[in-house]
């Protein structure tokens, strides 16, 4: 393996700690948040591995991260971004972490790690996930965030006894994933979307039902979705008065599960006698919180089962554009205009 150069491209945070802002995931000019600069390639320690990125991703969590409105701070200096694919290039001297080096991965930097949007990246042994030959490199970049929540989501429904569950934000990537899991586990997914456009693709994908809210007819559409399919999980991406206004409709025992805020919209709280007399309940849902709490079994097999559905073609990563580092200061808030078409990468 040749040499490590001492230096390295990278979209760089410009500021520290917690905006205390709730603006959600856009953004005018990304040179407001990060620069794009040549700094020191990070050095692995114990159970860290070096990764040279191959694909970056952006996702929304990325956006409120740089913002300074995600759940860890922001850390001035250091490279943005959550997830990509790559290969490990070197390790520290744990040997689960040096037993990784040469492997093509896929990438979640863990909290001392630095951000996948660069040349190279740092990150815990533990928080990258080694590839099957078959994986296209654009469905590798994008493989933890999406898939493994759309995959946690899904059985945390059935786990919860749901034959039908609502998802907001239906036409994202995430929700395409989960309309097809849901389909083939032979569950009944009700879309929420805004556009009438959406609904033939949902549809071809497995959507049981689609609402769309932009119809003068949806809160009629709404109750008859609710008597017929009786869903008992709400998994919100958007959270605005939309998703207050189906889980008020939804039957009793249900779960409104927020892991977005897409809207800056605040949500009226339905009757809060919902709560007492029909045993609903509102929770948050947090991928590396669900990470933390699974046991070594579940995820070996959420990554497995995961990366079967891309090799088989059941899944697939749709891409909007991909843009190298030198461009993204430039054209990345534009190009996310088109974020309901596809992915956004990003390509040392």
């Amino acid at each position: 393996m040749s040499a490590l150069p001492d230096t390295m491209q990278a979209l760089v945070l410009k500021h520290d700690g917690y905006s205390g802002t709730a603006e959600g995931p856009t953004i005018a000019d990304l040179k407001d948040w990060v620069s794009l600069e040549r700094i020191a390639v990070p050095k692995p320690d114990g159970r860290q591995v070096l990764v040279r990125i191959g694909l970056a991703n952006v996702n929304p969590s990325d956006l409120h991260y740089i913002k300074g409105e995600y759940g860890q701070p922001r850390r001035k200096g250091v490279a943005a971004g959550f997830e990509a694919m790559g290969e490990v290039v070197a390790a520290g001297d744990d040997p689960a972490a040096a037993q990784l080096v040469g492997q093509r991965v896929a990438v979640s930097i863990a909290r001392n790690g630095t951000g996948a949007w660069a040349q190279y990246a740092l990150t815990d042994a533990g928080a990258v996930v080694p590839l099957a030959r078959e994986m296209r490199d654009e469905d590798a970049a994008a493989l933890i965030v999406n898939p493994l929540s759309a995959w946690a989501m899904v059985h945390l429904a059935r786990e919860y006894g749901a034959n039908a569950f609502v998802m907001t934000a239906g036409a994202s990537q995430l929700c395409k994933l989960m309309a097809s899991l849901a389909r083939d586990m032979g569950m009944h997914a009700i879309a929420v979307v805004r556009r009438e456009e959406h609904r033939g693709m949902l549809e071809g994908l497995g959507a049981g039902t689609v609402l769309n809210t932009a119809r003068e007819d949806f809160e009629d559409m709404l109750l008859q979705a609710m008597k017929q399919n009786q869903p008992k999980m709400l998994l919100d991406a958007v959270a605005d008065n939309h998703s207050a206004t189906i889980f008020s409709a939804m039957p009793a025992g249900a779960r409104w599960v927020i892991y977005g805020k897409l809207s800056q919209e605040a949500p009226r709280l339905p009757s809060l006698g919902q709560m007492v007399f029909m045993k609903k309940v509102i929770e948050g849902f947090w991928l590396t919180e669900w990470l933390g709490r699974a046991t070594a079994e579940q995820r070996v097999q959420a990554f497995t089962e995961v990366q079967k559905r891309f090799i088989s073609g059941a899944w697939k990563t749709d891409v909007a554009q991909t843009l190298s580092l030198d461009e993204a200061p430039d054209r990345l808030a534009d190009a996310l205009e088109g974020m309901n078409r596809g992915k956004i990468l990003l390509r040392p």
